[in-house]
């Protein structure tokens, strides 16, 4: 991703570190302990992995700003997410991309998902926060750079079909966009996460794990 897609679609907004803030504390912490390693595929602006609590994290981006937005912490590499050869084998417990694999083709996808099964470790898994087609169509391609289309249903076939075993799949996680007219309080936020009525979702999230 160059840095006119950081400019323009994607640029900083503050309101997306307190969505984040709140999303970590209130839901994907649970998920993650304090001696797991996380690796973040495409952390951007760096709000999950920033606010992550683990024992070790790992980024990669092909952004080079990304390096700036990142907490001292985390080991960034700047470069694909296809290659994943500077991480050890079966050291990660959590993998985690949010709003990555539309950017990228199937055969991209399917080379990134093949390196992770190497990666992660027995126990450790896959987690995949993005737009749900199903939901989102009106303004899915508003994104110039979405290049591939899964719907919760096509998403999971796909990760089924290259190695990995869908351990949950919800359909409706979040809204499709911070770009709202409505407030973004952490309140309403986790408020939301607990409700189950979702309304104006648009992102999916699917864990998984190599089988």
């Amino acid at each position: 991703m160059n840095q006119g897609y950081f400019d323009s679609r994607f640029a900083f907004d503050p309101r997306r570190a307190i969505v984040w803030k709140t999303l970590c504390e209130a839901y994907f912490q649970k998920l993650v302990t304090p001696t797991a390693c996380v690796l973040e595929l495409g952390p951007g602006y760096g709000d999950f992995i920033n606010n992550i609590r683990c024992a070790r994290r790992i980024a990669v981006d092909s952004w080079e700003g990304t390096v700036n937005c990142l907490d001292p912490g985390v080991f960034v590499r700047v470069g694909s997410v296809t290659d994943l050869s500077f991480v050890e084998d079966d050291t990660i417990d959590f993998a985690f991309a949010s709003n990555l694999f539309e950017h990228l083709t199937q055969a991209e996808f399917a080379a990134t998902l093949e390196q992770l099964r190497e990666k992660i470790r027995d126990g450790g898994t896959l987690n995949i926060l993005q737009p749900n087609y199903r939901l989102s169509y009106p303004h899915y391609f508003d994104d110039y750079t979405h290049i591939s289309v899964y719907s919760d249903r096509s998403l999971c076939d796909f990760l089924q079909n290259h190695g990995f075993s869908v351990i949950q799949c919800l359909p409706r996680f979040l809204p499709f966009s911070i770009r709202t007219r409505f407030p973004v309080w952490p309140v309403l936020i986790r408020v939301y996460l607990l409700s189950p009525f979702k309304p104006f979702a648009g992102q999916m999230f699917v864990r998984c794990a190599p089988h």
